[in-house]
This record gives C-alpha cells, sequence and structure tokens, in this order.
C-alpha cells in the first residue's frame, strides 16, 4: 500500500523559511515523478513544484527562486524548501506521486497524495 506522509508545515513570518518533507512508503518513487501542490482556502489545488525521475525539475512562476524541490532517493523523502515566504504561499501544502505522463501541474496527473500540511506566512 502506497503512503505519502508530509510534515515541516507551520506558522512563519514573511520572509521566513520552511522545509517540507514527504516520506514515501510501498512505493518505488525513485522512477516515476513527484510533486508539491497547494490549496489556499477558497482556492483550487495548484502546482508548486516537481521532480522527475531524471532528476529536471519544474516550478510555478510565483515560486521560481524562492522554493527549491529534491529527494533523497536512499530515504525515499521528497523535500520542499521554501524562502522568503510571502502571505500568499499560505496553503495546505501535498505531496503528489505516481505521475507517468501528463502535464506536472495537473493534479489529475497524480495517482497518490498525501494528507497534507499547512503553512501560515504572517505579514
Amino acid at each position: 500500500q502506497v503512503q505519502l506522509a508530509e510534515s515541516g508545515g507551520g506558522s512563519v513570518q514573511a520572509g521566513g523559511s520552511l522545509r517540507l518533507s514527504c516520506v514515501a512508503s510501498g512505493y518505488a518513487y525513485t522512477h516515476n515523478c513527484m510533486g508539491w501542490f497547494r490549496q489556499a482556502q477558497g482556492k483550487e489545488r495548484e502546482g508548486v513544484a516537481s521532480i522527475d525521475s531524471d532528476g529536471s525539475t519544474s516550478y510555478a512562476d510565483s515560486v521560481k527562486g524562492r522554493f527549491i524541490i529534491s529527494r533523497d532517493h536512499s530515504l525515499n523523502i521528497l523535500f520542499l524548501q521554501m524562502n522568503n515566504l510571502r502571505p500568499e504561499d499560505t496553503a495546505t501544502y501535498y505531496c503528489a506521486a505516481g505521475r507517468f505522463g501528463g502535464e506536472w501541474s495537473d493534479s489529475r496527473s497524480y495517482t497518490y497524495w498525501g494528507q497534507g500540511t499547512q503553512v501560515t506566512v504572517s505579514s
């Protein structure tokens, strides 16, 4: 059974940093694409970043230069380093896995999802 478990969310002031982690179990994730999504209250879920099986990355324009997606193959962990956070980054962040094709920022492209971790940025 595939499980994704996010952690690392919290409350931070604007300009601060957080590092999200997603532990994948029951899943040979090294062979597939994974990503981070976020959903703010009252808004649709949006793609934040993705990392492909070859290590190539993609980012939403709103986070380019501030967020970094990476992964530890040996520990099956996906990371999202978030720097220079802004109030508009406030959302529940989700880890996603199991994309074999499709657009990286389309949530329908992913098979597995974590429960989410809350990030709150105050001004």
